[in-house]
């Protein structure tokens, strides 16, 4: 049954006072309900709560709390009712769903440890002081439809024609009525054949025909300037995911180098198997 059907059902069958638990406090091990004895705890209300939708986790309190509840009361029953034994896809589910957890766990203790400021100032200076941050271009282009036509702009600008007057006339791209102008940008940007021709050209040159899926492009590079480090707060956030992301990696390396690994190459099992699904119902 689906979540939003049970909240309906919860909200006619399940009629618990507001102030159940108000005067005690409460905790994951605090009991909600008990199906034939079997307790719900608030802690197993929780983890369904996390595990829905966004849009469901945004109801009202009441309304989320008594369908999550009549969701377990629901899948205790069946699961009481069931004598089948576990089947071999809920076992290694199981086994699967508790090796992440605890790996998880793991991770997230070794991702709390504090970073130094000492560390990141180093990984900012291992990441900008020095290092050549590559140009950034100014420009300006004129978009024609056809080849022909991006010749002939080019034989006027050579002749002394305004290039910034042709790209008003000429140009049918965005950028046309500013004079084609397309301000400051750095490498990645534009599309690679524009970007690559810019990058060829000289302070003050115009280039020959460029054919991108926009059509054609007649380009004059005005300026280049040196990409300037970006300061270290504005970086500090990332450098930070970056160091508890190689000492988690550093953690884990170190304990695959003590664990005994025996990887099992059978030539008989075919790589493809791990897509065959139906040998868990085997």
């Amino acid at each position: 049954m689906g979540f939003h059907k049970l909240v309906l059902l919860a909200a006619t069958c399940c009629a618990f006072g507001s102030g159940a638990w108000a005067q005690e406090a409460v905790s994951a091990e605090t009991v909600v309900a008990r199906v034939n004895g079997e307790a719900i705890t608030l802690g197993h209300m929780l983890l369904v709560r996390e595990s829905l939708p966004n849009e469901y986790k945004s109801l009202p309190d009441r309304q989320l709390f008594d369908g999550i509840l009549e969701q377990l009361v629901q899948q205790t029953i069946l699961s009481q009712k069931s004598s089948a034994p576990d089947s071999l896809q809920i076992r290694l589910t199981l086994e699967n769903d508790r090796r992440l957890m605890r790996a998880a766990r793991m991770i997230e203790q070794w991702s709390e440890q504090p970073i130094s400021e000492g560390a990141i100032q180093d990984a900012y200076e291992a990441a900008y002081s020095g290092v050549d941050q590559g140009l950034e271009y100014k420009a300006a282009h004129i978009l024609v439809e056809t080849e022909a036509a991006a010749l002939e702009l080019i034989e006027k600008v050579n002749a002394g024609e305004e290039f910034a007057a042709l790209a008003r006339d000429f140009s049918t791209g965005p950028s046309g009525p500013g004079g084609g102008d397309l301000g400051w940008f750095g490498k990645g940007m534009m599309v690679p054949p524009f970007e690559q021709a810019v990058i060829e050209l000289e302070v003050g040159e115009v280039s020959k025909p460029v054919k991108t899926d926009f059509g054609w492009h007649v380009i004059l590079l005005n300026e280049t300037r040196a990409v300037e480090s970006p300061a270290l707060e504005d970086v500090r956030e990332m450098l930070v995911e970056d160091l508890r992301r190689a000492a988690v990696e550093a953690e884990m390396a170190i304990l695959r180098s003590q664990a005994d690994i025996k990887l099992f190459e059978d030539p008989q099992i075919d790589p493809g198997a791990v897509k065959n699904f139906e040998l868990l119902s085997q």
